[in-house]
């Protein structure tokens, strides 16, 4: 994922949590009112915080924008993110042009012009994350003093960020 320059300490740490997951879980309300999730491979984080992600215009999840999730999970490092947002369907051709990308070619034949390809914005409103120390070895000691002490020793951070 393409990671501009963040204006904001939260956003600064935003994208160091997430800069190197490749994956994110996309979740949206369908009109049936069930939570559905579905994998999504970030693209870009913008100087202003938002993620972007090629889409099809058709999917279900372009009708059901207005309230979104994305978890990040950097299992190898034990690290996990939550987003609260909306999106935003972006059909703009220089942008997806700028954005192109030819791992993007398998569900897209046609390149950047292909008919259904469209750009999902994320705004983000705010973020959950955890994030452990980055040793497994560590993990597994700290989950097992925690089992001893009754309590959470050395599992690392969980911290809010709500000015995205």
């Amino acid at each position: 994922m393409k990671s501009h320059t963040q204006t904001t300490e939260e956003r600064r740490k935003l994208a160091e949590l997430i800069e190197d997951i490749d994956i994110a879980m996309l979740t949206f309300i369908s009109s049936e009112g069930a939570l559905i999730s579905q994998p999504m491979a970030p693209v870009e984080l913008d100087n202003e915080g938002n993620l972007w992600f090629f889409t099809d215009s058709s999917s279900e999840k372009t009708q059901h924008l207005q309230q979104l999730n994305l978890a990040f999970s950097g299992e190898p490092d034990g690290t996990y993110v939550s987003l609260s947002g909306a999106g935003e369907l972006v059909t703009d051709h220089a942008r997806k042009h700028e954005l192109w990308s030819p791992f993007v070619k398998p569900w897209f034949p046609q390149g950047p012009d292909s008919p259904n390809l469209a750009l999902l914005k994320f705004v983000p409103h705010t973020a959950e994350f955890w994030d452990a120390p980055h040793s497994k070895v560590v993990r597994l000691f700290a989950m097992a003093a925690s089992i001893v002490a009754a309590r959470p020793i050395g599992l690392g951070d969980h911290e809010r960020l709500t000015h995205l």
